[in-house]
């Protein structure tokens, strides 16, 4: 799969985040505050992850229409692999 750019640019806010996190904890931030942050972070970690499963889905999806193929089998795999991401 190709990942576009804007895919990179959010997992590198998040890295950044958790670089942030680390400071926080190194500084004794509140953990009120640390936990804040990381709830941040994995929602975007997996806003991530539903985007990079929605893409390749309809990427799947075209390729198997274009053989006439049936694409239901796909969308459940693109589901269960969300929902084991939980």
């Amino acid at each position: 799969m190709n990942y576009d750019e804007s895919i990179v640019r959010r997992l590198k806010r998040v890295e950044g985040q958790v670089r942030g996190i680390l400071k926080m904890m190194e500084e004794e931030k509140d953990c009120k505050d640390v936990v804040a942050q990381l709830s941040a972070v994995r929602s975007a970690a997996d806003k991530a992850m539903a985007y990079i499963v929605a893409t390749n889905l309809e990427h799947c999806i075209r390729q198997e229409e274009e053989k006439g193929k049936d694409t239901g089998k796909l969308v459940q795999e693109a589901v269960e692999l969300l929902i084991k991401s939980r």
